[in-house]
């Protein structure tokens, strides 16, 4: 994710004035934030680091922030700071541009729902003297490749348990292909089960098969760090729980990419 402030140069007889500028650049997952660009002072600097550190570790930012003798308008570090949150870690390939009184958010989200959030979070971080671009896009090729792989199949275990079936391992043996087609995507694996019997052990156990195929699928060399989990338990169903088909499609693994 790479997040970017852009110098504007005013050209007045031999004098050059720039603006502050911020440019935070946030690729695709396992590599570095980037920030780079010009700002007045030590403190601007630090407040910005401050926030990168605390969203993606110190570790995983790298600083490219100069300090000059830039002009920056009143609360314009205050702006930088807010529009640097947590929502930006729904962004991939991106970048976050904040040059002058100019705000450019671009990259892709995971799906709809996210876009509209995105955008709904930065429209309500923008001030009114400030102008927001957002050019966020989904992300659909690589969910597409996994969905396609699933084929709507139902990952099956052992009943009441989180041991796989051996169909449920035949058809994890297919995602690693597809998995393997988006390499470098992180990827959420999210349990669901059918409401059938106590709410509390119900997500327990789809916690459980949701570590169960995570566990599978390192096994079959996908990077763990490209994998979370999530159990929902029966939350979100899919088909009436009133029947027994409608149940078992309600029992199933869904996969993510983020």
């Amino acid at each position: 994710m790479n997040i970017k402030i852009k110098n504007l140069k005013l050209k007045k007889l031999i004098k050059i004035n720039i603006l502050s500028y911020f440019l935070l650049s946030f690729p695709v997952y396992a590599q570095p934030v980037i920030i780079e660009g010009a700002v007045p002072n030590e403190n601007t600097k630090q407040e910005i680091l401050s926030k990168l550190y605390t969203i993606y570790g110190q570790e995983n930012v790298v600083d490219r922030i100069q300090i000059r003798q830039v002009t920056a308008s009143a609360g314009w570090s205050n702006t930088v700071s807010n529009v640097i949150n947590e929502d930006l870690k729904k962004v991939k390939q991106g970048k976050l541009t904040v040059k002058g009184a100019d705000i450019q958010l671009i990259g892709k989200v995971s799906n709809p729902e996210q876009l509209q959030q995105t955008t709904a979070k930065f429209q309500g971080l923008t001030p009114a003297n400030y102008r927001l671009n957002t050019q966020l896009s989904v992300n659909q090729a690589s969910q597409q490749i996994i969905d396609a792989a699933l084929k709507n199949r139902i990952i099956e275990f052992e009943s009441g348990s989180a041991v796989l079936a051996v169909s449920g391992a035949q058809i994890l043996d297919e995602m690693v292909i597809a998995l393997n087609k988006v390499g470098g995507k992180k990827v959420r694996i999210i349990g669901h089960t059918d409401s059938s019997g106590d709410a509390n052990k119900n997500l327990v156990l789809s916690q459980q098969r949701a570590e169960t195929v995570k566990a599978y699928l390192i096994e079959k060399n996908i990077p763990a760090q490209l994998l979370n989990t999530e159990g929902l338990g029966a939350s979100k169903p899919v088909a009436d729980n009133t029947t027994a088909e409608g149940r078992k499609k309600n029992r199933r693994i869904e996969f993510e990419v983020l």
